[in-house]
């Protein structure tokens, strides 16, 4: 079985380590264990070998929780990128040939369990270095027991229960010994969080990195292991993994053998540990100086910006400002979205028309243009000042709409008063592109996206366009341009450290755990509203009051549970967050099995273009919840269940 971790006397590190600029390091071959801790540089390399593992989810092709859910389709067939967990979303997963196996490594998955015994061989071998400091010695520890937490974290999420890997067998162990079975979910939540504590409690960790890719950005810190204990423990208390019935035949062998791996009665008790770790790790980087990012000017001299401008760049600076960002947590530079931003930005004129041009074929469907609020920042469906039934017909900009829409074009009602996010975050025909073509940069002469049959952003052959008529603005850096050749490669483009954390991810965990320990009060919006107001929105309890259809709905648990869930997803937004909370809500048997929309993106006349069209009709099944673990390794390990389903 390939996740037995077994220590032999021969260690080949022959992993390529994907950290970039400080941790830009290949790792040599070294001939034997002893070898790599005789000395500091050895040693550095295997640290950045366990570095190496990380996920590269700023890369599309490699993020599964990019790809894999209802956030973005492709034309099909696929052309230009090979996102194998697109397969996941059509229904395709298989427990032969695993999409994304995290377990084997398979089909764009890493192995991760390669990565555990990685991290315990560091572990276990750093003390033996002599030619290097305490402190740094100490430091580095830290580091990588942060990363054994996180690469049991992240197989805990996609298989649910696993096999906990505390230390590495022995050569010589007994057969009975290699084949170990999965644990219950709580004992793989609470040695995270063990770890995790471990982590936070080194004084050699730093607080937080201050600088650029070339200094230490993208090692681990304080905070970041703060704030990854706080996502871990509302993972454990949320529904898939706290009180979940539906998985009562998962359960274990050998020793008490027969009882559910996941308990089918909640514990409240887990969201007061949530609260806790979430108030620690928001209280702990306000001490050093985090918060929620807004456009600054000062980095962008030249610019002439108005305030509504100024919030739309506020909300894609918290993701793509990569040296001066108080918002990321968690800046991971083993993955920088690069050609992302290029497949993502719409042809917007005649020069971009070329081979290194932009391509735009990551398509959110219209549930996404639907998923975030109207101006008044309630949704869609219960604002009681706007046109849901008529969110299709075509309507025709006004001067009112000079910074959203271009004037006296039409497009449908759906794309008028809307919140500040959905200009941000998603560009659609008609609608206004600030910056990103040839450093235009002024309000007075802003592009707009020409969709149509035969306009720039249209189909023009067999790839490059959007299958649904919407493409992700949210992910594309403001410096990264289309030059007048189309190139937007090298010094055009603008890559950025993937956020895997950030502080409005926190706020909104936070608020959540809250509501489901004390229900609606002053605490639980003090932390939405937070949000919101960054997003250009009054708080939760004005907007309904005053717009909403259902005016008493914040006022309940459960009617705030739905609020906050919507916030996450509008305000995460093409970060890779949905697809995990929508699991671990038990959600995504309602929201995965609708069809996925576009537009009739091949017609010219308006009334045509505006015609909703199903790309595909997705379903979702209870054994989706979790991976398949390969066969193979079931066949391998007899103590080893399958999860139900496959």
């Amino acid at each position: 079985m390939k996740h037995v971790i077994i220590t032999t006397t021969i260690l080949l590190l022959t992993g390529m380590c994907a950290c970039k600029k400080y941790l830009d390091v290949v790792p040599d071959q070294v001939g034997t264990i002893d070898n790599a801790f005789t000395q500091r540089s050895t040693a550095e390399k295997f640290l950045f070998t366990c570095y190496s593992y990380l996920p590269k989810h700023g890369d599309m092709d490699d993020n599964p929780a990019f790809n894999a859910g209802d956030e973005v389709w492709y034309m099909d067939p696929i052309r230009d990128v090979d996102p194998d967990f697109w397969a996941i979303a059509r229904g395709n997963q298989s427990v032969g040939n695993p999409m994304g196996s995290f377990w084997t490594g398979k089909n764009q998955g890493i192995k991760l369990f390669t990565a555990l015994r990685d991290c315990n061989i560091f572990l276990s071998g750093i003390d033996k270095v002599r030619d290097m400091e305490a402190v740094e010695r100490e430091r580095w520890k830290a580091e990588v027991t942060f990363l054994k937490a996180y690469y049991h974290f992240y197989l805990v999420r996609m298989y649910g229960p696993i096999p906990i890997i505390r230390e590495n067998l022995p050569v010589g162990s007994a057969p009975e010994e290699v084949q170990v079975p999965r644990e219950h979910v709580d004992s793989c939540f609470s040695y995270i969080v063990q770890l995790l504590n471990e982590a936070a409690a080194n004084d050699a960790l730093p607080a937080r990195v201050v600088g650029t890719e070339q200094t230490e950005l993208g090692r681990i810190t304080k905070s970041i292991v703060l704030a990854l204990k706080a996502k871990v423990l509302v993972t454990a208390a949320s529904p898939l993994f706290n009180g979940n019935s539906d998985f009562v035949g998962l359960h274990t062998q050998g020793k008490n053998a027969g009882e559910p791996l996941i308990n089918p009665v909640a514990d409240p008790k887990k969201w007061e540990a949530a609260v806790a770790a979430c108030k620690e790790a928001i209280d702990f980087c306000h001490g050093n100086a985090y918060s929620l990012q807004r456009f600054n000017a000062a980095l962008y001299p030249g610019w002439v910006v108005n305030d509504t401008i100024k919030t739309q760049l506020g909300i894609r600076m918290a993701v793509t400002e990569k040296d001066f960002n108080t918002e990321v947590i968690w800046a991971n530079t083993s993955s920088r979205a690069s050609d992302l931003q290029r497949w993502t930005m719409p042809i917007l004129g005649s020069g971009a028309v070329s081979s290194s041009g932009p391509k735009g074929i990551l398509a959110p469907p219209i549930k996404m243009a639907e998923l975030f609020y109207t101006k008044n920042g309630v949704p869609i469906t219960e604002d009681k000042t706007w046109d849901y039934a008529g969110r299709f017909q075509l309507k025709t900009a006004t001067p009112a709409d000079t910074f959203y829409i271009k004037k006296n074009e039409q497009t449908v009602k759906l794309h008028f008063d809307r919140e500040p996010r959905f200009y941000a975050d998603l560009a659609f025909d008609r609608g206004i592109w600030f910056g990103n073509w040839i450093n235009n940069y002024s309000v007075s002469n802003m592009l707009f996206v020409k969709a149509r049959r035969a306009e720039f952003a249209a189909r023009q052959g067999v790839s490059n366009f959007s299958v649904t008529g919407y493409w992700i603005k949210k992910l594309i850096n403001m410096s990264t341009v289309a030059a007048a050749d189309g190139n937007v490669t090298g010094s055009n483009q603008t890559p950025y450290p993937w956020p895997e954390i950030r502080l409005g991810d926190l706020y909104l965990l936070y608020a959540e755990a809250l509501n489901e320990v004390n229900g609606p009060g002053a605490e639980t919006f003090r932390w939405i509203d937070a949000v919101r107001d960054r997003a250009g929105l009054p708080g939760v309890a004005y907007s309904w009051d005053n717009f909403s259809n259902q005016p008493t709905r914040y006022t309940t648990k459960s009617g705030l549970r739905d609020i906050i869930h919507q916030e996450r997803l509008i305000e995460l937004a093409f970060e890779g967050q949905r697809f995990w909370d929508l699991r671990r809500w038990r959600e995504a048997h309602v929201t995965l099995n609708a069809p996925i929309k576009g537009w009739s993106t091949e017609q010219q006349d308006p009334a045509a273009y505006y015609k909703p069209i199903v790309q595909w009709s997705q379903t979702f099944k209870l054994r989706d919840y979790f991976w398949p673990i390969d066969q193979d390794e079931i066949l391998r390990n007899k103590k080893l269940v399958q999860n139900p389903g496959w």
